[in-house]
């Protein structure tokens, strides 16, 4: 591999950094509302602590939920804002089948037929507490809210008029993946008209105040929506909100997650963002009482939240699509100009592996065993993804709809220790099958590691091609393991510790993913089986998975590189009497193969 070509290809990166930061803007908030916020914080706090206190049980499906629907419409009733429920049936996380209730009051505009904007906060809660703050705080701001847009009761009373149809959502099955939320963006007679989402939830915690961004896909809300949230919290906090990060924003981008009910509307390129104290994750159910509430930030939240609504309403049309930018403080970067960049960092690791692999065709470099060997891990790792896919359809490991479920049950924490146990036991069996083929007879020599190496990597380029062309953003995880593991080759004859050293800097890159669970989520050593889960319910799709497959079996030829433990694809001579396994595999394709020539035959006889 040639240092000096490698080197030179990092020279395009130029171009998309000069791109990304060109396009840093600093986008301007709509107006503050004419009037100033007159938000009840007495009046939330009392019926906050009402409906933790009447049905502290809120957990979907049960007499608590019942009565909270109930309580909700009770409180719109008297101001003329009637509800409207959305009622089905819902298979929760766990497979526990339960009947989910949405409640809608709205405030229509004036001219009927505008745009819409939905406020939106869950009532339900898991059970394990009372929910004071998750979520009682985000439903009583809410009734607060659309109390002012209500229609009047007398004709010495006077209604706000509306600019656009404003929608009072209450959601149910919000603390079990956002399913209110889901069922509200895929069914509602709104959803076409939405040109923005505010969601209420946990206003009153210890934590700083929180715009909650990332959606279920790598998109992000509107620099409208986010730049006035932004302002009207300063306004009334006296310090700006808090966000993930430059980096944890890539991590979102590359690896779309999110515990709110933004996520839903944000995939669906509706701009939506969740208001909250909380942190990455909702705040624990345990302990969330009243008397823990954060009175003086229940209060400050809701005016926050008064005064968006107001902006939103008063304001120029808001940008009605989602986008990819990251924030920097109150600037953005556009995210066009980060996939580029990405992209390009991509180009001299695919340089330096076409170039090895010219090198090694200039010195005659035999690849052909070492591509038999990378097809036979290719193999081995779809047999493991087909063994997993088995158990997960026949339950082993739990199940429930495409939505992240909550850390705080059951089915997020207790590991099934018996079904895990019987799919390392079954791939385990496929791998002392498989490795037959792959553990070295003889001494392996500098070209034939070399070779393998070379198509490893090359494998490594597709995969990455792969990646592109699912999510840009994604590259994120790769990119260290190509850079670090090109430099492989070059090691070869290093100490082992170094090799491996090596090895495994590289894949720090796909750990981002379980360690961004593990810390920012707080699910710690829980976070290999919460990813597991992902796949599981549908919520991480078929596609990434494949190709995580795929980028295994090649990092797995270039481990067994670095360790010393690589033998390219044995030739007849090299292998072994075949076991009986292997024998009744051949037997098979043999079978099916005569089968089918059979088959060309009788037709071409018949013709």
């Amino acid at each position: 591999m040639s240092t000096q070509l490698y080197r030179g290809a990092f020279l395009l990166c130029s171009v998309p950094l000069l791109l990304a930061a060109f396009s840093v803007t600093k986008p301007g908030p709509l107006q503050k509302p004419l009037l100033p916020p007159a938000f009840d914080a007495r009046a939330t706090l009392a019926l906050t602590r009402e409906l933790s206190n009447l049905f502290p049980d809120r957990s979907p499906g049960s007499a608590g939920a019942i009565g909270a629907a109930r309580w909700f419409s009770e409180q719109l009733g008297p101001y003329g804002l009637p509800t409207t429920a959305d009622t089905w049936r819902q298979a929760l996380p766990g497979g526990r089948v339960v009947q989910l209730q949405n409640l809608t009051a709205v405030a229509p505009s004036q001219p009927p037929g505008a745009s819409v904007i939905v406020v939106m906060a869950h009532r339900d809660d898991t059970g394990a507490g009372p929910g004071a703050n998750d979520n009682a705080t985000g439903t009583a701001a809410l009734i607060e809210l659309a109390r002012a847009y209500a229609r009047p009761l007398t004709e010495a009373q006077s209604a706000v008029q509306s600019a656009h149809t404003l929608v009072f959502l209450s959601t149910d099955g919000g603390a079990y993946g956002g399913l209110g939320a889901v069922r509200f963006v895929e069914r509602s007679e709104f959803r076409d008209r939405i040109v923005a989402v505010v969601n209420l939830d946990s206003l009153a915690g210890p934590g700083p105040p929180r715009i909650e961004l990332a959606g279920d896909r790598p998109q992000s809300p509107a620099a409208a929506l986010v730049s006035t949230a932004t302002a009207r919290i300063l306004d009334q906090t006296g310090s700006g909100p808090h966000h993930p990060g430059f980096f944890g924003q890539l991590v979102d981008l590359g690896f779309p997650f999110t515990l709110y009910e933004q996520g839903p509307f944000v995939a669906r390129g509706v701009p939506a963002i969740t208001l909250t104290t909380g942190g990455n994750r909702p705040p624990s159910a345990f302990g969330d009482t009243a008397g823990r509430l954060a009175t003086s930030k229940l209060a400050k939240m809701g005016r926050a939240a008064q005064e968006l609504l107001g902006s939103l309403n008063q304001g120029l049309e808001v940008a009605q699509r989602t986008t990819s930018d990251v924030w920097v403080g109150d600037r953005r970067i556009r995210g066009w100009t980060i996939e580029l960049v990405l992209i390009t960092l991509l180009v001299p690791f695919i340089v330096a592996s076409v170039d090895l692999f010219a090198l090694g065709r200039r010195h005659g470099v035999r690849l052909l065993p070492a591509i038999r060997a990378l097809r036979s891990r290719l193999c081995y790792w779809a047999f493991a993804g087909a063994v997993f896919t088995c158990f997960r359809l026949l339950g082993a490991f739990g199940s429930g709809p495409p939505r992240p479920p909550s850390p705080e049950t059951s089915f997020a924490g207790d590991w099934p220790v018996l079904a895990l146990i019987g799919l390392a036991v079954v791939v385990g069996v496929g791998w002392i099958v498989a490795r037959d083929r792959l553990t070295p007879r003889r001494r392996v020599t500098a070209e034939e590691q070399l070779a393998g190496q070379t198509v490893a990597l090359l494998a490594l380029v597709i995969v990455a091609l792969l990646v592109v062309g699912t999510n840009p953003f994604a590259l994120l995880f790769v990119l260290p393991a190509l850079h670090l593991w090109l430099w492989l080759p070059q090691h070869q004859r290093s100490p082992l510790p170094v090799r491996l050293g090596l090895f495994a800097l590289g894949i720090v890159g796909p750990a981002i993913v379980v360690l961004s669970l593990a810390w920012r989520y707080g699910l710690g050593f829980d976070a290999p089986w919460y990813l597991v889960l992902l796949v599981v319910v549908g919520y991480v799709k078929t596609t990434p998975v494949v190709i995580a497959l795929a980028g295994a079996a090649a990092a797995s030829q270039l481990a067994t590189i670095a360790a010393g433990r690589y033998a390219p694809y044995p030739d007849v001579r090299e292998r072994r009497r075949r076991g009986p396994i292997r024998t009744v595999i051949r037997l098979i394709v043999l079978d099916v193969r005569a089968r089918r020539t059979e088959t060309r035959v009788a037709r071409a006889g018949g013709n």
